[in-house]
């Protein structure tokens, strides 16, 4: 399987800085595919860290685009009706002519994550259960056939219209390097797609989702290998480091130290970032989606450039 670079929209980023308006993003979409890069990605919050609603943004990037998938980095279900969740997800699937993919996940243990649960009405201590549950009735639905469910939620012979382009829905990818978050990759989805760690402990984290797999009775040769890589590239690394530092703590609200344990992150120059992105490579992942410590022209130019240096 050939190796494939994503890039990550700045939709936090530009809500931050006060530049609400969606066409400089949707621009760099478009830039994004010309450069040839593989997918788009945008990530997902509702009031912790505020950006653009991200299923309603990638149908704007699917009208100005025509080859690149469209990529959650993550979605987090656990927030939305998955009823709503899967007509919006299949209407997206048939507007982009099935190049959706959806990266999920049950998001951080941190107070202003968890006082978003309680603003949506959703116990966070539940999470993992109602993202499991909804995913699965999500692909209910996406059969198209009708669909009875007594659960977290109730449906009568329910049936959405239209259904995703892609039989069945799009590829599900399940983020999270803890122990229960490698078992729900291996065992329920169709691709691994964590934010760290470093490329020797992502390799070894791999292997286990493999063999959970395998162990379930699965094919892990399907299964997606996929990291989400934070850079900051500069000739001068000591300025490449402060604005991974700076981007971070501006992001998150958390000390960076503290978020480098637990994200893959980088800051330096060019040829070594294309040597610190092949480790991840050689210890076999297939999928690197990119994103970007500010400056994002420059970046989405220097990476495409770079690609063809990166092991096949």
């Amino acid at each position: 399987m050939a190796l494939r670079i994503g890039y990550l929209l700045p939709t936090r980023e530009s809500i931050m800085e006060g530049r609400p308006e969606a066409e400089p993003l949707l621009g760099l979409a478009e830039r994004a595919e010309a450069l040839g890069y593989d997918s788009v990605w945008v990530g997902d919050s509702l009031l912790a860290r505020p950006r653009h609603e991200p299923i309603t943004l990638l149908a704007g990037v699917a009208g100005r685009t025509r080859r690149v998938a469209l990529g959650t980095a993550v979605l987090l279900p656990a927030l939305r009706n998955p009823v709503l969740l899967a007509h919006q997800v299949a209407t997206l699937d048939q507007v982009s002519a099935g190049r959706v993919i959806l990266g999920v996940g049950i998001a951080t243990d941190v107070p202003n994550i968890r006082a978003e649960f309680r603003s949506a009405g959703v116990p966070f201590d539940k999470r993992v259960g109602t993202l499991m549950e909804g995913m699965r009735l999500c692909k209910a639905l996406w059969s198209g056939k009708p669909v009875d469910w007594d659960g977290r939620w109730h449906v009568e012979q329910g049936v959405i219209g239209p259904t995703p382009f892609q039989p069945g829905g799009p590829p599900l990818w399940g983020g999270g390097s803890a122990p229960a978050a490698l078992t729900r990759a291996g065992r329920f989805f169709d691709g691994w797609f964590p934010t760290g760690p470093d490329a020797k402990g992502w390799g070894e984290q791999w292997r286990q989702v493999q063999a959970i797999a395998r162990d379930a009775g699965r094919d892990p040769g399907k299964l997606e290998a996929a990291v989400y890589l934070t850079l900051a590239v500069d000739d001068d690394s000591a300025k490449a480091a402060q604005r991974i530092d700076d981007f971070l703590s501006a992001y998150y609200g958390q000390r960076p130290d503290v978020l480098k344990k637990r994200q893959a992150c980088f800051s330096g120059s060019a040829q070594a970032a294309v040597e610190w992105m092949a480790g991840y490579v050689r210890e076999g992942a297939r999928y690197l989606v990119l994103r970007f410590a500010g400056d994002h022209e420059r970046h989405l130019d220097t990476f495409a450039r770079l690609r063809s240096m990166l092991p096949a």
